[in-house]
C-alpha cells in the first residue's frame, strides 16, 4: 500500500468528480427546499391548509421512493453518465414546472416530476464513488456529495428565502430551475467514468486500480432480495436510517415554518437562522462523517467501532431536537436543533456506506435501494405527521416527540441488530 506521503503526490482528478457530485445535490436540495421557503405565499396563493402542504411536501418523496428499488437495474444497464443526464433535466424541466403552474394539482405533478429526476442522484453518485475512489477514501468522498445536502439548506434558505419576499415564490422556483439547467451542462461537460476520462492520468488510475485490486478480485457473491429482508443487519439499518431520513425531512419542509409561527420570528429572520443549524450539520459531516472517520481507520483503528460508534453516538445526539419542542427562544430552539442535525449528519455519511460494508458484492445496489426506499418512505411520512399535528395541537411539540420516539427505536435497532459492521454471510454458505 503507498504511504500518505506518495499518496499526496497522486492527481486528484477524482477530487474534482467528488465536487461535480456534491455540487449536484447542492442543486437537488435548492429545489426541495424551495417548498419550505415558500410555505406562507402558497398558503396564500392556493388556499391550502397546513394539512395540505404537509401532503405537498410529501408528493415529491412518493416517486422518489417508488424509483429507488428499480434504479440499481437501470443505473447497471446505462450507466452513471447517462443516467445523470437524463436525471439532471428533467429535475430542471419540474422546478420550471412549478413555477408557471396555475393551479394546485399543476403543482403537486410538478413536485412529483421532481421526485422522479431526482431520484437517481444518490444512487448514482454511490455507484460513481466506488468508481473511482479506492475504498479507503470513500467516507470523505461521500461526505461531499451528503454533506452538500445540508449545507444546500444552510444557504439555499437565505438567499432563496430573501429572492421569495424581493420578486415572489414562483420567480424563486425559476431561478432553482435555471441553476439546475446549468448544471445539467456542467454535468455533461464534466463526468466521465475513469475508463473514458481524457483527463485522468495513467498514475491516478493505476493508484485506484491499485487500491480497489483486493476487493475487485473478491468473488462476485449476491443475494437475493428476500434473503436480505430477513437478516437483521439490513433490518437494524433499514430502520435506523429511516428514523434519520424522519427527522431530517421534518426539519427540511417545516424548520422556517416552526421559527416563525411558534416562535413568532418575521419571515426574513426565520429564513436566516434557518441556516445556522444546517451549516453546523454540513461541517459535522465533513470533520466527523468523513475526515475523522477515515483518518481514524487509516491509523489503524477498529474501522467497525469507529463507525459504529459515530454511527450510534451521532444518532443519539439527534435527539437533541426534543429539546426544542420546549424552547422559549430562538436562540434555545437553534442551539438544540444544531446539536441534531450535527450528530444526525455525522451519522448519515456512515449511514450512506453501510450497504457496501455489510451487503455481497452484487447485491450491494439492492441492499441500497432497501435502505434509500425505507429513509423515503420516513421522507413521506414526516411532512405529513407533522402537518396534522401542528393542525391538531397548533405547536410543533407533539411533532418533535414523535421524531424522538422514531429516533430511539433508531438507535436500538443499530446496537442489537446491525450490530458489528462486516458482511452479511453468503446466501448459500452453509
Amino acid at each position: 500500500m503507498p504511504s500518505i506521503a506518495s499518496d499526496l503526490e497522486i492527481p486528484r482528478r477524482r477530487w474534482r468528480i467528488a465536487f461535480l457530485l456534491g455540487i449536484g445535490v447542492l442543486v437537488n436540495y435548492f429545489d426541495r427546499v424551495n417548498l419550505s421557503v415558500a410555505h406562507a405565499a402558497l398558503i396564500t396563493t392556493f388556499a391550502i391548509s397546513n394539512v395540505t402542504f404537509g401532503y405537498l411536501s410529501a408528493a415529491y418523496n412518493w416517486t422518489y421512493a417508488l424509483c429507488q428499488l428499480p434504479l440499481g437495474v437501470v443505473l447497471d444497464k446505462f450507466g452513471v453518465r447517462r443516467v445523470g443526464r437524463i436525471s439532471s433535466f428533467v429535475w430542471s424541466v419540474a422546478s420550471f414546472a412549478a413555477a408557471i403552474t396555475p393551479n394546485l394539482g399543476g403543482f403537486f405533478a410538478a413536485r412529483l416530476l421532481l421526485g422522479i429526476g431526482e431520484a437517481p442522484t444518490f444512487p448514482s453518485n454511490a455507484k460513481a464513488i466506488g468508481y473511482w475512489f479506492p475504498a479507503k477514501e470513500r467516507s470523505s468522498a461521500t461526505s461531499i456529495f451528503d454533506g452538500a445536502a445540508k449545507f444546500a439548506s444552510a444557504i439555499g434558505v437565505p438567499i432563496i428565502g430573501i429572492l421569495l419576499l424581493k420578486v415572489g415564490w414562483r420567480w424563486s422556483f425559476a431561478a432553482t430551475g435555471l441553476i439546475s439547467l446549468l448544471y445539467f451542462l456542467l454535468f455533461c461537460r464534466v463526468y466521465r467514468d475513469p475508463v473514458d476520462d481524457p483527463e485522468l492520468t495513467d498514475r491516478e488510475r493505476d493508484y485506484i486500480m491499485e487500491q480497489n485490486h483486493a476487493e475487485l478480485n473478491l468473488p462476485a457473491e449476491t443475494a437475493s432480495f428476500g434473503y436480505l429482508i430477513r437478516q437483521p443487519k439490513v433490518i437494524g439499518v433499514t430502520i435506523g436510517f429511516g428514523a434519520y431520513n424522519y427527522v431530517f425531512y421534518l426539519l427540511l419542509t417545516w424548520l422556517p415554518s416552526y421559527l416563525s409561527q411558534a416562535l413568532h420570528i418575521d419571515l426574513l429572520h426565520s429564513f436566516l437562522y434557518t441556516g445556522v443549524p444546517w451549516l453546523i450539520g454540513w461541517a459535522c459531516e465533513m470533520v466527523v462523517g468523513g475526515w475523522l472517520v477515515d483518518r481514524l481507520i487509516d491509523h489503524g483503528w477498529n474501522a467497525s467501532t469507529v463507525q459504529r460508534v459515530v454511527l450510534i453516538g451521532g444518532t443519539t445526539m439527534g435527539l437533541g431536537i426534543l429539546g426544542a419542542a420546549y424552547a422559549q427562544t430562538a436562540t434555545s430552539a437553534l442551539l438544540w436543533i444544531s446539536i441534531s442535525l450535527g450528530g444526525l449528519s455525522s451519522a448519515s455519511a456512515v449511514g450512506w456506506s453501510i450497504p457496501s460494508l455489510i451487503g455481497p458484492r452484487g447485491s450491494v445496489g439492492t441492499l441500497g435501494g432497501i435502505q434509500n426506499f425505507s429513509s423515503q418512505f420516513s421522507g413521506i411520512l414526516a411532512p405529513i405527521v407533522t402537518g396534522y399535528l401542528v393542525s391538531a395541537r397548533h405547536s410543533f411539540g407533539w411533532a418533535f416527540g414523535v421524531s424522538a420516539i422514531y429516533l430511539s427505536v433508531g438507535i436500538a435497532a443499530y446496537i442489537f441488530l446491525l450490530g458489528r459492521i462486516e458482511k452479511i454471510p453468503s446466501e448459500h454458505k452453509g
